[in-house]
């Protein structure tokens, strides 16, 4: 924990001032998270709303979310679709997560190679009109890019969420959209990358009602 909070390893420390250390440490951890989001969503804000529009499109016209990443990526794409099929309000989308089924997984991954977790999940459940979302704090997760290369053949609208400069996402043809969280912090990156997550779904809920209210007699 020392890269975190160094002082941990100073030796006798008095017990309230190691107290106020980390209640400083912890807010001003904070404030950088609450900085980064605030840029990245006033950075990315005409990208945002080009993914909502598409995204949007597609979904109207039948088409399906699939998520994934790796390590606590993996967890963010989960999310990410238990907030599109499951949400706290609105209309619930379809939305499923490619990391969810360990049989699958695990069977790819064993029988061929980790490479192809995803590529060939998509393979076997996408389609022309569906939409493809990436997490990768690094954007260089070798099975990710694989699945946005399968994803881009077959039709389906591709878009990355990354750190650092965006990595091998913003450098990919088969990366429809990149949104890059400017910030070599992993963890700072990723509650960046959940905002953006919860920024798209709100432009989306918002798009789909006012369809619909322009559709009522």
């Amino acid at each position: 924990m020392s890269f975190l909070y160094p002082f941990l390893d100073e030796s006798e420390r008095d017990a309230d001032a190691l107290l106020a250390d980390l209640a400083r440490s912890a807010a001003a951890k904070a404030e950088q998270s609450a900085q980064l989001k605030a840029l990245v969503l006033d950075r990315s804000a005409d990208q945002l709303d080009r993914v909502a529009d598409e995204v949007t499109v597609r979904l109207r016209a039948g088409g399906r979310i699939f998520a994934f990443g790796n390590g606590s990526s993996a967890t963010d794409a989960a999310g990410l679709a238990a907030l599109f099929s499951r949400p706290p309000a609105g209309r619930p989308l379809p939305a499923r997560s490619l990391v969810a089924d360990e049989a699958v997984l695990t069977a790819l991954a064993n029988d061929i190679g980790f490479d192809v977790v995803y590529s060939r999940q998509l393979i076997a459940h996408g389609r022309a009109g569906d939409i493809a979302v990436g997490l990768s704090t690094s954007g260089n997760s070798a099975n990710v890019v694989a699945a946005f290369e399968e994803a881009a053949r077959r039709g389906l609208l591709t878009v990355g969420i990354a750190g650092y400069d965006g990595g091998a996402f913003a450098r990919s043809p088969a990366v429809a959209h990149c949104i890059v969280v400017p910030s070599d912090s992993v963890h700072r990156i990723q509650e960046a990358q959940n905002r953006v997550v919860h920024a798209l779904w709100q432009r989306i809920q918002s798009r789909l009602e006012t369809a619909q209210q322009e559709v009522r007699p």
